[in-house]
């Protein structure tokens, strides 16, 4: 079930009424009942990958007691193992195996010998990875002694599988989503109000930003060879905002929906195209992702400790492992070497944690410096999104290539010529009130809040109907399901 769809338009406001009407008056049947909506919500793909989830869900609420129940090493070892063997299994064999195989037979063509095998013919199912994550870091946290095992299988299915987050995060830790559906909130107007804005500029970002973008996105990198550089770069920079705008958009829309339900989600972008460079960039994107690596792996691994080698090779792991999660393609696993590059010399001088608080915090403007800063560093970002985005290394070479050129200088040929311009504006407007909402958790958390109730309503009429008139409504898909 689509966020921008009818579907769950229709789902969303029945699931409300029926939670803090009935569902939300006692904690079984409260959780039940969100467990209940969440595979509905899940299923509505595909009532198949229920069973993954389950499956998922059994095998880590079991490896877990297990774990709890002793403090043998060994065996809480092997148990954790477990948890780690039959989620990292299902994930590569269902995501990555046709890559593996692929690349196996390339290797074996090579050097001359024929070798012939058939690859797996399965669909991935929407929101693996994400789960996965989620469950992995509840074992863990479990055999760390950050987290007791729960002893209520209901409550550990809702974390598992809360429909606002399930497809494509916020991944939540068990520590800060899991102990929420121990107890039962009341229901909150203000929160739900503060959901509702987030939703709203969740929807803005994804039908009218995004799926605007996407448009050109997909006539610059379908038709690479036959354009100016000019016309690549803006495909390129539009495929920017496309990413941010699908990606941030779906994660304001899981986090106000969660809120409309009595939860709180953690913030997933803080604003990263305003970062001043890549180190701050990774801090502010998809915020769930890097901390999860840098919690379950880069400390694992020595983290910043250690002579510059170890270093090095951490911060190379943890990009790589990155880029590969998100697809089993090499243009990921270059997408992540590149921004490890961009970050390690960040991180040989001490200066990877340079700015830790909002550009032009407290300001109107930025400095010039700053403004320099964030130019460059979004300059990187675009030229790295190329990778992340073209259909296969030879593509993004192809595609950097054709950029890099002296039609850099021309006229762009862009398709409705007429539409550009206002999505281009609309782009402009975007940008500023996300430049004037930086501060707070979202875009909207904070504009408007002093003024006038008249001039505040105005605001949300004028952001709606600007989705209405703008808005692409044909249902599209969001980038990150695939992953």
């Amino acid at each position: 079930m689509l966020f921008n769809s009818i579907d769950f338009a229709l789902f969303l406001p029945i699931a409300f009424v029926i939670y803090w009407f009935w569902a939300s008056k006692k904690l079984g049947r409260r959780n039940l009942f969100i467990v209940a909506a969440s595979y509905l919500f899940y299923g509505w793909w595909d009532w198949r990958f229920l069973s993954l989830i389950l499956f998922s869900t059994i095998v880590d609420f079991w490896a877990a007691q297990k774990i709890q129940s002793t403090e043998n090493k060994s065996s809480r070892k092997s148990w954790l193992t477990v948890s780690l063997l039959v989620n990292l299994g299902l994930l590569g064999t269902l995501k990555y195996f046709n890559f593996f195989l692929d690349n196996f037979v390339e290797l074996f063509t090579l050097f001359g010998q024929e070798f012939q095998a058939d690859r797996l013919d399965v669909v991935l199912p929407v929101g693996i990875s994400f789960y996965t994550f989620q469950t992995l870091s509840y074992t863990i946290d479990v055999y760390r002694k950050d987290l007791e095992a729960t002893k209520d299988p209901i409550a550990f299915a809702a974390y598992v599988s809360f429909f606002p987050q399930l497809v494509a995060g916020p991944i939540e830790r068990a520590t800060n989503l899991l102990p929420q559906f121990y107890s039962i909130a009341g229901f909150r107007y203000q929160q739900a109000v503060d959901g509702m804005r987030q939703i709203l500029w969740g929807l803005f970002k994804k039908i009218v930003i995004a799926d605007n973008c996407a448009r050109y996105v997909d006539f610059a990198f379908k038709s690479t060879d036959e354009l100016y550089g000019s016309t690549l770069l803006i495909g390129a920079v539009f495929f920017a905002f496309q990413i941010y705008g699908d990606f941030s958009g779906y994660s304001d829309i899981a986090i106000g929906t969660a809120r409309l339900f009595g939860f709180k989600l953690r913030q997933n972008f803080a604003f990263p195209y305003f970062s001043r460079d890549i180190a701050e960039f990774w801090r502010r994107w998809h915020i769930s992702l890097s901390t999860w690596f840098r919690d379950y792996l880069y400390i694992p691994l020595g983290g910043s400790r250690g002579n510059r080698f170890f270093v090095i090779r951490n911060v190379f792991i943890i990009f790589l492992v990155s880029g590969f999660w998100h697809g089993a393609n090499w243009t990921f696993i270059v997408w992540g070497g590149l921004n490890a590059l961009l970050f390690i010399p960040l991180l040989l001088v001490n200066r990877n944690r340079r700015h830790l608080e909002v550009v032009a915090q407290g300001k109107t403007a930025a400095s010039l410096k700053e403004i320099g800063q964030v130019l460059l560093t979004f300059l990187l970002t675009v030229l790295c999104w190329v990778f992340f985005r073209a259909d296969n290394l030879g593509h993004a070479f192809d595609y950097l290539g054709g950029m890099i050129d002296p039609s850099i200088i021309a006229y762009p040929k862009i398709m409705d010529d007429s539409d550009f311009w206002i999505v281009s504006v609309l782009l402009i407007v975007f940008t500023v009130i996300e430049w004037l909402g930086r501060e707070g958790l979202y875009a909207l958390e904070k504009i408007g809040l002093n003024w006038p109730k008249g001039w505040r309503w105005a605001m949300y009429y004028g952001i709606v109907l600007i989705i209405l008139i703008f808005g692409r409504f044909e249902q599209n898909s969001f980038i990150y399901f695939q992953f």
